[in-house]
């Protein structure tokens, strides 16, 4: 079982073209400002079976005869690792289906931490999974609206695939 906040279906300011978003539930970070603060709470949300939610990404990801990309938010999808666990399922049965599947993951962590801190064993396998990673937290005071996929200036968009980071 997951805790979700959310799903949009046909998410146009998430990620790359039209995408299939996941909002997680529960987030430790609480950064001031926050645009989605109702994901806070770990024990908010609504609880999904991690087969039927898989499922009805995939479902949601080819909708209408259009395949979309897919973007993991929250609050903060890299914090358990239940979660941990459930994105790494769901990447792999998301990237057997559509292997050319752009996807998108935002985490108030910053890559450094993911890499080196022994809490994040087993990360990786999401690290290379994933096309993109947009990291570190929200910092109010760096707040600025006109950012790529970003909230504020001090996050980073990183190609995965070529380690870049492409805030443009």
């Amino acid at each position: 079982m997951i805790r979700v906040a959310g799903i949009n279906g046909n998410d146009f300011v998430n990620g790359e073209g039209v995408s299939v978003s996941l909002f997680l539930q529960g987030c430790p970070f609480h950064c001031q400002g926050c645009h989605n603060p109702e994901t806070w709470d770990p024990n908010g949300g609504n609880i999904w079976d991690w087969n039927d939610l898989i499922n009805h990404i995939i479902e949601l990801i080819s909708a209408n005869g259009i395949q979309r990309n897919l973007s993991i938010l929250g609050g903060e999808p890299l914090d358990t690792y239940d979660k941990r666990d459930f994105i790494k399922l769901l990447l792999k049965v998301v990237k057997n289906k559509f292997p050319n599947i752009k996807i998108c993951l935002w985490t108030g962590y910053t890559l450094s931490q993911l890499r080196e801190d022994t809490d994040f064993i087993g990360v990786g396998e999401i690290l290379t999974t994933i096309d993109y990673l947009i990291e570190g937290p929200f910092i109010l005071e760096e707040r600025d609206i006109t950012l790529k996929w970003r909230g504020s200036r001090n996050q980073n968009i990183i190609n995965m695939k070529t380690g870049e980071i492409e805030n443009d």
